[in-house]
C-alpha cells in the first residue's frame, strides 16, 4: 500500500477527527480507491474505534438525481439521517473522474434532493466530529494544469501539512476578527463594506476540511453594501463560472453577472430560494502551498492571499441567521500577481496584497 495513504489515514483519524476508543465513524467514499478505505479502517481499528463504510460513485449519483422525486429523497434523507445520528465522527473523501458530471441535472431536481439531504448535512456539521476532502484523480490534475504525478505529490503535501503549527497565528486572527465591527474590501472591481459585529470567528486548522487554512465568520445579514468581482474561477452544481460580479443592497444580491454568457445560469442558482441572494460566510484563506485556483472549492477557498464571500447558508458556529439550500464559496485572490487588494478592519489596513501586516499574523503569509 502507498505509504501516503496510511499517512493520510493517520492524519484524518488521529488529528482531524481525534477519534477515541469506542467511537463510531462513518467513512463515506466517492470514486476513491479501495486501498484508501482499507487504510482508514485499519487506522480506526488501531484507535479501537468502530468503522462503518459507504462507497459511491458520481455517475450513479447523477443517474439518481436525473429522476429525483420528493418521495424518493424524503425517504433517502430519512435513512441517511438515522445512520448519521448513530455516528460520533465522519470522514468523507470525494473523488471525481469528471467535475461536470452533474452539469445536466435540472436545477429543480437538484433542489428536490438538497431539500431533504440538507438535514443530514446539518446534523453531521453540528453533532459529529467530521472532515471532508477530495481525492486526486487525473480530472483534478487537469483542472490544476498539472501532470497526474505532480498533482498527486502536491495533493499529499497539502493534506499532510503540519496544520497544528499554524494554530497560534490563526487564533490571533480569530481574536482580531471578533473585535471587529466594520469590514471594507477593495480590489479591482470590488468596493465592499459590511459588518461582522458580535459574530464568532472560527479557526479551520485541519479539523473539518483537508486541505485547510482559513478563519471564517459571517456578515450581519442586511449589512452588505457595494460591489464584488471575483477573479478566481468557480464551479457549482457542475457548471463552471468565471468573472462573477455581484452588486449588494441592504445585504441582498440585486444584480449578478458572469462572464462567458453564464449570467442566466448564475441567477438561476441564486434564485434557488430567498436565502441564496444573501451571504452566509466571509473567510480569509492562507494555505501557503495552495497558490492557484483549480475550480475545486476545498482547495480554492484556502488559496494563499485570498478571501471568499459565500451566498447562501450560514454555519451554526458563525450564524447570521441566513438559511438556504445554497452554500457557494466565491473566491477572490489579492496577491500582486492577481492585481492586489486591501482589507480594512474598522478602517485599519490589516491585509495588503494578500499579506497580513501584524507580526503575530506573519505565519499566515506563507
Amino acid at each position: 500500500m502507498d505509504p501516503r495513504f496510511t499517512g493520510l489515514a493517520r492524519q484524518l483519524v488521529r488529528y482531524s477527527t481525534s477519534l477515541k476508543k469506542g467511537e463510531k465513524i462513518l467513512i463515506d467514499l466517492v470514486d476513491t480507491p479501495e486501498d484508501m478505505a482499507i487504510a482508514l479502517v485499519r487506522e480506526v481499528r488501531s484507535r479501537k474505534g468502530i468503522p462503518f463504510v459507504r462507497l459511491g460513485t458520481n455517475r450513479i449519483s447523477r443517474e439518481l438525481l436525473l429522476g429525483a422525486t420528493d418521495e424518493q429523497y424524503k425517504l433517502t434523507g430519512k435513512h441517511l439521517l438515522t445512520e448519521m445520528k448513530d455516528m460520533d465522527a465522519y470522514i468523507a473523501i470525494r473523488g471525481s473522474h469528471n467535475i461536470t458530471e452533474t452539469s445536466d441535472v435540472a436545477a429543480d431536481k437538484m433542489a428536490t434532493a438538497m431539500k431533504h439531504i440538507r438535514k443530514v448535512l446539518d446534523h453531521r456539521v453540528k453533532k459529529t466530529k467530521w472532515c471532508v476532502l477530495r481525492w486526486p484523480h487525473p480530472a483534478m490534475a487537469q483542472q490544476a494544469g498539472m501532470s497526474t504525478e505532480a498533482f498527486e505529490d502536491f495533493y499529499f503535501d497539502v493534506c499532510l501539512l503540519d496544520y497544528k503549527s499554524f494554530l497560534p497565528a490563526m487564533n490571533h486572527l480569530k481574536n482580531l476578527m471578533e473585535k471587529t465591527e466594520k469590514v471594507h474590501i477593495k480590489n479591482k472591481g470590488t468596493d465592499l463594506r459590511f459588518s461582522i459585529k458580535d459574530i464568532p470567528a472560527i479557526v479551520c486548522g485541519g479539523n473539518y476540511n483537508i486541505p485547510d487554512g482559513e478563519v471564517f465568520t459571517a456578515p450581519i445579514k442586511n449589512s452588505v453594501e457595494g460591489v464584488i468581482t471575483h477573479n478566481a474561477p468557480t464551479i457549482y452544481r457542475g457548471i463552471a463560472f468565471d468573472g462573477i460580479k455581484l452588486i449588494f443592497e441592504k445585504g441582498k444580491i440585486v444584480k449578478a453577472e458572469a462572464a462567458g454568457g453564464k449570467t442566466k445560469e448564475l441567477n438561476k442558482i441564486l434564485d434557488t430560494d430567498a436565502g441564496a441572494r444573501y451571504v452566509g460566510e466571509f473567510a480569509l484563506g492562507f494555505n501557503p502551498i495552495i497558490r492557484e485556483p483549480m475550480r475545486d472549492i476545498l482547495f480554492d477557498e484556502k488559496i494563499a492571499g485570498s478571501f471568499h464571500f459565500t451566498p447562501g447558508q450560514a454555519y451554526e458556529e458563525a450564524d447570521n441567521g441566513n438559511r438556504s439550500g445554497v452554500h457557494w464559496d466565491m473566491v477572490t485572490i489579492q496577491r500582486p500577481d492577481y492585481g492586489g487588494g486591501e482589507i480594512f478592519f474598522d478602517d485599519k489596513l490589516i491585509r495588503k496584497n494578500g499579506k497580513f501586516l501584524a507580526k503575530n499574523l506573519a505565519k499566515l503569509n506563507g
